[in-house]
């Protein structure tokens, strides 16, 4: 995947949006390494407060136990960056808001903070609809920070219309 333009993540966002509609949905995003990009992609168009619910910025521990619901003992043996945590998060952000589709991210945008077994660039994304099983998928995107985190948005946009055309 190459690092998508600003217009290229809009266009992902009005296609994901788009589906959220069809299907009659509200969405929730639940972002780490991501800091809320994916929602301010999605609420930059018009008209989002019709289908976009909420969304929730958790990089601590703390923040994805307090708001998301994580299980501590996910968070020590599997750690932040791992398939465990994402689908705890898309699972909690479904269950504490009214939303009907959640998307979720995790990851290690850089330049600092990669080990051996988990470099930067290394994000899971979970996609789930209310009532179906959750589902993640790993990424290792290449490059520097902005770039990491712009191929998160775009990769989620693009899992969550899959989502909700499967």
């Amino acid at each position: 995947m190459s690092v998508p333009t600003d217009a290229e993540l809009l266009a992902l966002a009005a296609e994901a949006a788009a589906e959220v509609q069809r299907c009659r949905l509200m969405l929730v995003t639940a972002e780490s390494c991501s800091g809320g990009w994916i929602a301010k992609t999605l609420t930059d168009l018009p008209g989002s407060s019709a289908w976009y619910d909420a969304g929730v910025v958790t990089y601590s521990y703390e923040a994805k136990e307090a708001l998301l619901g994580v299980n501590p003992r996910t968070l020590e043996h599997a750690g932040a960056v791992s398939e465990e945590t994402v689908l705890e998060m898309v699972s909690g952000a479904l269950a504490r808001f009214g939303a009907g589709v959640a998307v979720a991210v995790t990851g290690i945008a850089g330049p600092s903070g990669g080990m051996p077994d988990k470099p930067v660039g290394t994000v899971w994304i979970g996609w789930k609809r209310r009532g179906g099983y959750a589902h993640a998928r790993l990424f290792h995107f290449p490059g520097d920070r902005e770039a990491v985190r712009r191929q998160t948005v775009a990769a989620a946009l693009i899992g969550l219309r899959k989502t909700l055309t499967e």
